[in-house]
This record gives structure tokens, sequence and C-alpha cells, in this order.
């Protein structure tokens, strides 16, 4: 082996080890971060400086957590059953608007007659907020599963489309003019340079959109739901049992920023050759 290669080897190493000491960094102020916001709420309550009944204790949170995992009041649904109501609607919601919202925002950003056709009739639904469409969808969708998951692609529907028009409008210049110069037509450009070049764009449009669907979740399942995350808080609040009710925005809270973590692991993934440029 040549001193070069040792050195490079040695400096690889080196980069690596020091890659994961500042990961690990990272991660443990994360971690003072939570345990902090965790002290002062349990300070918070002890002192009275807020009325308990208004705001549980965390660990007054946890343990009904604990027992909801077993115990169906006082919504009649365990907090498994509910999860996985939450899940479905959700992510049928939030997959279908990736489907839909990424390719055309693309397409839009990148083919002038699809933008001149599609843009006068999203700019005039892009500003209604998706609760409002609720009335609309129980007359032309009911109440099912659909209705919700319609919802929730309302929400997540114009991001997507935003992002993904934006970030294929970024495609510098210079990289089209080279494809075209090797011979490339339109459409190999739109897939060989216009489309890796947005990817960034596209994914900052679906880490919002992720926190669009769970946000707009409670409103979602305000459609004669028996069963979900957002029905358990309804149901909290109108029982007066505001430890249910923070216990359901926990959980929220832990699912998206798992998906959260999901999407940037996917993100890193796909888009190497950016972080690594």
């Amino acid at each position: 082996m040549s001193l070069n290669e040792k050195d490079l080897k040695k400096g690889l190493a080196e980069f690596k080890e020091n890659k994961r000491k500042e990961t690990l960094k990272y991660v443990f102020l994360s971690f003072i971060g939570i345990a902090i916001f965790l002290i002062v709420w349990k300070l918070i309550v002890d002192f009275k400086l807020l009325n308990v009944r208004n705001l549980p204790a965390p660990d007054s949170v946890l343990s009904t957590l604990i027992t909801k995992v077993s115990s169906k009041n006082p919504d009649g649904n365990t907090l498994g059953a509910n999860i996985l109501a939450s899940l479905q609607v959700s992510m049928s919601g939030f997959l279908l608007a990736v489907v839909i919202g990424i390719p055309l925002g693309l397409f839009m950003g990148w083919f002038t007659p699809i933008d001149k056709f599609v843009s006068p009739v999203f700019e005039l639904l892009r500003p209604v907020p998706p609760i409002a469409w609720i009335p609309v969808v129980v007359v032309f969708v009911g109440i099912d599963l659909k209705a919700k998951a319609t919802i929730i692609f309302l929400s997540v529907f114009v991001p997507c489309v935003i992002n993904s028009y934006a970030g294929i409008k970024l495609t510098k210049r210079t990289l089209i003019n080279v494809a075209k110069t090797f011979g490339a037509g339109n459409f190999e450009t739109f897939i060989k340079v216009g489309i890796p070049s947005a990817m960034p764009m596209v994914f900052t449009g679906v880490r919002n959109a992720l926190g669009g669907a769970w946000s707009t979740l409670v409103a979602a399942e305000m459609l004669a739901a028996k069963a979900g995350l957002g029905y358990m808080l309804q149901v909290g609040r109108n029982v007066g049992r505001a430890d249910v009710v923070v216990a359901g925005m926990a959980t929220i809270g832990v699912l998206g920023a798992l998906m959260a973590l999901i999407l940037n692991l996917i993100e890193k993934r796909i888009l190497k050759w950016k972080l690594d440029s």
C-alpha cells in the first residue's frame, strides 16, 4: 500500500469518526432540549402557575398513555386502535397528494402549455383552507374514510405542487444548455436534468405536506369518526379530560416526528449525490 493510499484511508477514517461524534452531539442536545421542556412543564404544574385541570403534569399524561394501551375509556378505543385509524386516514390522503401533486408541479414548471392550462384553476383553489372544503366533501363524497382522506389530500396537495413547481423552475440554465448541446431533447432534459435538480425542493414540499397532513387530522376526523387520535382529542375535550387531550397531542407529535425522521433518511438516500457534492 502506497503512502498516499494510507493517508487517504486515515483521512477517511478521521472524517467518519468526526461525523459520528457530531451526530452523537446533536442527538444529545436534542434529548437535553426535550428534558428541559418536560422539567419546565412539570414546574409550571407543581407551582400552580396554571390550573392543573387545564394543564396535566407530564407524569399524568404518561400514565394516561400507558392506561390507554389497554383501556378504551373515554372514547371507546385503545391507543393502538386510534393510531391505526389515524394512520389510515392521514397516509391515504398524504400518499395520494404526493403521487398526484409532485408530477403535476414538475410538469407545470417545465412545460409552459400545461402551466398556462392548470395555473388559473390552481390559483383559484389554492387560497381556500382545507377545513372550508368539509361541507363540499360531505355532499359529494360522504362521511366515510374517503371523505376524511380527501380533506387530508386537500391540505397536502398544495405544498407538493408549489415546491415541485418552484424546484424545477430553479434548474440552472447552464445545465439545460449543456444537455441540449449533447443532443438531449426537451423531455429527456426534463427527466435527466430538471427532475434531479428539483428534488431538494420537492422533499421540502413533502416535509411541509407531512406536517399539514397531521395538523389537519383533527378536522378530518370530525366527519362522523368512531376512532382516531383526532376523535380521541374531541372526546377528551367533551368530557373534560385534559390528560386525554394532551396524550393525544403527544402521540400525534411523536408519530409526526418519526415519519419526518423516516422521510429524512429517504431524502439522504435519494439525494446522496447532492449531499456529497
